[in-house]
């Protein structure tokens, strides 16, 4: 294989539009941006959510509450959903959890007291309180991770 047999061929990219280089081009004289006004200057137009000097949405509705940029939020995972899902298994990790697709990859994991388990080694940020009840009293045992 040489550099000239690499897809796609020169010829069939699309090749970009040249304003300014004629009237014959097609694109000439005004660049196909008009006459005059605000648009056809370099940089022209207006900032998005501008209304022509009305009073903008943004600033007409009124503003509640606030945002915590701070909330740590972690995907809830009942023990019955990992007893189904990991029938047999004497060890469950985080990434068999992300593998599994019970959870997003990189989610932050809590896992919650619903349902019953044997006994099992499992791996997650989070546990509620009676899911480490649970998981001891079957025999397992539980791993909380940082994050």
């Amino acid at each position: 294989m040489n550099l000239h047999e690499l897809h796609p061929f020169a010829e069939e990219r699309k090749q970009r539009k040249r304003v300014g280089r004629g009237s014959a081009t097609g694109w000439g004289c005004t660049c196909g941006k008009g006459n005059k006004g605000q648009n056809c200057r370099s940089g022209g137009g207006v900032r998005p959510g501008f209304e022509g000097g009305q009073m903008p949405l943004a600033r007409r509705l009124p503003k509640r509450g606030f945002t915590n940029i701070f909330k740590v939020s972690y995907t809830p995972v009942n023990l019955e959903r990992l007893a189904k899902t990991f029938e047999g298994k004497s060890e469950v990790t985080l990434d068999d959890i992300y593998a599994s697709g019970l959870v997003k990859q990189g989610a932050l994991v809590k896992i919650l007291g619903q349902g019953e388990i044997g006994a099992m080694t499992i791996e997650a940020h989070r546990f509620s309180k009676s899911a480490e009840d649970k998981i001891l009293a079957a025999g397992g045992q539980f791993k909380a991770l940082e994050g």
